[in-house]
């Protein structure tokens, strides 16, 4: 029977809804499903003709075990995933996957919307309320708000740094009202995680039924697990075994734990490409063995991975037998050799990402913006550090849309990208937000007095 884990051993295991509602678990680590299930024989024959909702009915569907039928993961699928997936050829054997295509332009699309329909109909089924918290650096917050906006029974508050996100970031979550309300705080990503964290460990607020929309809630990782197994079905024979390197931008290291995920599903996956910026904390782990934590988080133009203690590693450091508590504190190393063998991690300032903007412009014509950019400067970094994989087919993934960052885009490129229709008129739209001391005392107040009664 599958059911679903704390890294932190100290709590009884769940089902698949339990991690759902809780989000974290009760001794604050983080859910991963025991055992970890397989695709089955023949599968990956058939995933390259699976249109995008059915493949990922298939692969959710041995993850919600007892918890949703076929039939609710096909529903859920074909209303989440109505938009394209494209995948882009760059040189030769050198890809993009554009996970950019969703309602708020963002890869965060493809889980927060899974979870916006799963979650809503979890609670339609037991009754009540439930309130989501989340915390984002960037494109988490928007598409939340947008998969959460007018769900019955959940309420939505996120939580941002005012001074690092985009300015059409920020819009795309102030701009809705209904059931999201919106933070704002003068602070850092990991001081805003740092409050949802908190906030979910405290016994005064139990009763008001919280959640986490973060990555560190199971049900973000599940459905990013897919994209994965969709773009290696359609570029390589994953059929006959052939395996492929995936470059994945990282900053919580959500988007990573998919990957991971769909690799323990049986890809064959030759290399992850770990790409950070300048906030290095997990590359200089995998070099020395010694995790350090960023404090404060360092301000990069990829500011959705302005992380300085992603939530996810220890999710990582799980699955290679480690243990890393919620402090970031190693209570027990993982197999570091493993993880080298696995993992190709590489830092990406700001300087080398802007010169990839420019550089794949001129050479290919293709436009990224800085958080794929730096995507595709770790997969050159690992080409060029390991020729051997010269002819391996390469995905990089390009994790938002360019007309995200216009004024970077217009700096470095002189011109303007063109604008999705997700974003048409949001220049125009009215804000609202509160701003909020970075204090647990006032954090805490304010739940409690918007949603306590």
């Amino acid at each position: 029977m599958l059911s679903y884990y704390s890294t932190n051993r100290r709590v009884p295991e769940v089902d698949l809804a339990q991690a759902l509602l809780k989000g974290q678990a009760g001794d604050k680590g983080l859910f991963l499903p025991r055992p970890m299930p397989r695709l089955r024989p023949g599968f990956l024959a058939q995933a390259r003709d699976l249109a995008y909702p059915d493949l990922a009915a298939e692969v959710l569907d041995l993850f919600a075990e007892g918890v949703f039928s076929r039939d609710d993961l096909l529903a859920i699928c074909h209303d989440a995933y109505d938009y394209a997936v494209p995948l882009e050829q760059v040189a030769g054997r050198r890809h993009l996957l554009r996970l950019d295509q969703g309602p708020t332009a963002s890869f965060k699309d493809f889980a927060a919307r899974f979870m916006g329909r799963a979650l809503g109909r979890l609670v339609k089924a037991r009754g009540g309320e439930l309130l989501v918290l989340t915390a984002t650096s960037g494109d988490t917050g928007s598409a939340i708000a947008h998969a959460f906006l007018g769900v019955p029974g959940i309420r939505a508050v996120v939580l941002f740094p005012h001074d690092e996100v985009s300015d059409r970031q920020r819009r795309q979550m102030t701009t809705l009202g209904g059931n999201i309300q919106t933070l704002a705080l003068d602070s850092k990503f990991d001081d805003c995680q740092a409050l949802v964290k908190q906030a979910f460990a405290d016994p005064d607020l139990a009763r008001l039924s919280l959640t986490s929309a973060n990555s560190i809630n199971i049900g973000r990782l599940l459905p990013q697990s897919v994209y994965y197994i969709y773009a290696a079905a359609r570029l390589a024979d994953s059929a006959a075994g052939e395996e492929v390197v995936f470059s994945v931008p990282s900053g919580n290291f959500g988007d990573l734990m998919g990957g991971l995920l769909a690799w323990r599903l049986g890809l064959p996956v030759a290399r992850f490409v770990v790409a950070t910026n300048a906030n290095d904390e997990v590359p200089r782990f995998l070099a020395t063995g010694r995790y350090e934590k960023i404090v404060p988080s360092l301000k990069c133009i990829s500011n959705a991975m302005n992380v300085g203690h992603p939530s996810n590693l220890a999710r990582i450091v799980d699955l290679y037998g480690g243990w890393l508590d919620e402090l970031g504190i190693v209570k027990q190393q993982p197999d570091l050799a493993a993880l080298r063998r696995d993992l190709h991690a590489v830092s990406i300032d700001d300087q080398a990402t802007r010169q990839t903007i420019i550089d794949t412009y001129r050479d290919h014509r293709t436009i990224l913006e800085p958080h794929g950019a730096v995507g595709w400067a770790g997969l050159q970094h690992f080409l060029a550090a390991h020729p051997e994989h010269a002819a391996t087919t390469a995905i990089s993934l390009e994790t938002a849309h360019p007309a995200k960052f216009p004024e970077e885009i217009r700096a470095l490129l002189g011109l303007d990208p063109a604008v999705p229709p997700s974003l048409h008129g949001l220049d125009g739209k009215p804000e609202t937000f509160r701003r909020l001391e970075t204090d647990y005392r006032a954090f805490k107040e304010f739940l409690l007095a918007e949603y306590g009664a």
